[in-house]
């Protein structure tokens, strides 16, 4: 049960967000290419990896180069956490677990996350029992580059009859720092094909990103009532969680 919640939070950061102003030249390039998958070492007995891959898989992935101290959050509700979290590119790399919750088990935890690359550490204060003391649980975030960064739905009967379509979307907001964005895609832009493809509805052009996930694309836009290009370089998508 739990590793479906898990599998169920990431695919809502994957999809949830699949991020710009006047017009820029575009290019080409080269696919993103992500290391050799290697086992994760364990840095200690308190850690538990969500993703089993190895440091150098996760670093290919990650939105930015690890902080030298990551932030550290008290968490209140870890499902509602990690479903805002998701929304925003953050995953889950792993959990640190300590039998007894004071100040010498969050020193370590903060210092586990630190090693282990966490972008952000959040803190939870498990009640205790009648069976066992309280104890203190870490979970360690990383965000990672989002797959497109905008949202988009279907076209409206209306749209479809004004602009003359069969089909397409319409890019809602737009994450700053994602490939939308660097794209130079702005909400209120229409996406009527991908790769010289149509675009039929808001599920094929998702199911369309995911499958060049890593890739360059090159969307057919409508701006202003005038058509034009804009090259979006596809984040990768991450590993499921195990």
């Amino acid at each position: 049960m739990k590793t479906l919640s898990a599998r169920f939070i990431l695919i809502l950061a994957i999809l949830g967000l699949v991020g710009g102003c006047g017009s820029v030249a575009t290019r080409y390039e080269q696919p993103l290419q992500t290391p050799e998958v290697t086992p994760l070492p364990e840095p200690d007995i308190h850690y538990e990896a969500t993703i089993q891959r190895g440091p150098d898989y996760i670093d290919a992935l990650r939105a930015e180069p690890a902080p030298e101290q990551p932030s550290v959050i008290e968490g209140k509700s870890q499902r509602g956490d990690q479903r805002e979290l998701a929304s925003k590119g953050f995953v889950r790399i792993g959990n640190g677990r300590y039998p007894m919750d004071d100040e010498e088990s969050v020193a370590a935890a903060i210092d586990l996350g630190r090693r282990v690359g966490a972008d952000q550490i959040w803190i939870y204060h498990e009640q205790p029992t009648q069976d066992q003391p309280g104890s203190l649980l870490a979970a360690y975030y990383v965000r990672f580059k989002l797959l497109f960064g905008a949202t988009f739905r279907n076209l409206t009967a209306e749209e479809r009859e004004q602009l003359q379509l069969d089909g397409g979307v319409q890019i809602g907001s737009v994450v700053g720092q994602t490939p939308a964005s660097q794209a130079n895609l702005m909400a209120g832009d229409y996406v009527i094909a991908v790769d010289g493809k149509a675009v039929v509805d808001r599920q094929q052009f998702q199911q369309m990103l995911k499958h060049e996930a890593g890739h360059p694309v090159t969307l057919k836009i409508i701006r202003n009532q005038k058509r034009s290009d804009r090259v979006v370089r596809l984040g990768a998508l991450p590993p499921l969680i195990k």
